[in-house]
């Protein structure tokens, strides 16, 4: 190749756009030449690398735009260690069939069982396959509202947070939900209902959600369009933080820490 198609084939990439490409053009047409590549297979190696570079691209922005708290895959999850984990059907989830059919996801399960570390694996596999995915705690949420109602921008946070695919809302059950608060999440579960699906994790059973709400018609109602099109997951078990604890005797269950029943 003449330096000057040499410069014309990188001017080329650069209005195109194809910034991987340049760095592999040498090495590929070297190899191309060295196996005698024909003219299509020297243009399917370039474009795989353009691919891969933006698929990596695109996964990195997204995984940052999700707002996660940690990044955990399924792999790195101990099924072993919570055997009420169904491995199973936790995979099958992560194919992500329930984005397409709008349904949700709802993690049950005291602290520590391993609910958010699943929640953000299903969200890290719903981004590997394109999707966009956004992470917020409960806490995190209640404190937006409020910000948001002193400057009246709930309507923009609704927006924001019914925009991406998968939404995650971690920790529900931990603070009361006040009456605004209450009809927020509301409002929230409405907007993405049969449209946007959402994995939320929660340390109570759906027969406790009266206490954290003032308005039981309200949790009624809100649950009514969780649980419509849903996938629940009751994790039983302990606590992952404390099983080297548990291992060493410091705890014997959980309960006190010196392993008495509570109650």
């Amino acid at each position: 190749m003449s330096d000057l198609s040499y410069q014309r084939v990188q001017q080329a990439l650069q209005t195109l756009k194809l910034h991987r490409i340049p760095d592999c053009l040498d090495h590929l047409a070297e190899q191309a030449a060295s196996h005698s590549w024909t003219y299509v297979e020297f243009l399917d190696k370039l474009l795989e690398a353009e691919v891969a570079a933006r698929t990596e691209h695109d996964i990195f922005v997204k995984t940052r735009q999700a707002h996660f708290p940690f990044v955990k895959t399924l792999d790195q999850f101990e099924f072993a260690f919570q055997p009420s984990v169904n491995e199973k059907q936790v995979r099958e989830l992560a194919a992500m069939r329930f984005v397409a059919h709008g349904e949700n996801v709802l993690l049950l399960g005291p602290p520590g069982v391993g609910k958010t570390h699943l929640a953000i694996a299903l969200g890290l596999s719903a981004i590997m396959q394109g999707l966009s995915v956004s992470f917020v705690s409960m806490s995190d949420l209640l404190e937006q509202i409020a910000r948001d109602a002193k400057t009246d921008r709930l309507n923009q946070r609704l927006q924001l947070l019914g925009r991406p695919r998968l939404l995650i809302i971690d920790e529900m059950g931990y603070f009361p939900l006040d009456r605004r608060a209450g009809q927020f999440l509301f409002q929230l579960v409405s907007r993405r209902y049969q449209k946007g699906s959402i994995i939320l994790t929660s340390n109570k059973s759906f027969a406790d959600w009266g206490e954290i709400f003032t308005d039981s018609v309200l949790a009624t109602a809100l649950l009514d369009r969780l649980l419509h099109a849903s996938h629940t997951l009751n994790i039983r078990g302990q606590s992952y933080r404390l099983k080297d604890k548990l291992k060493a005797g410091v705890f014997t269950e959980l309960g006190t820490p010196d392993g008495r029943k509570e109650g």
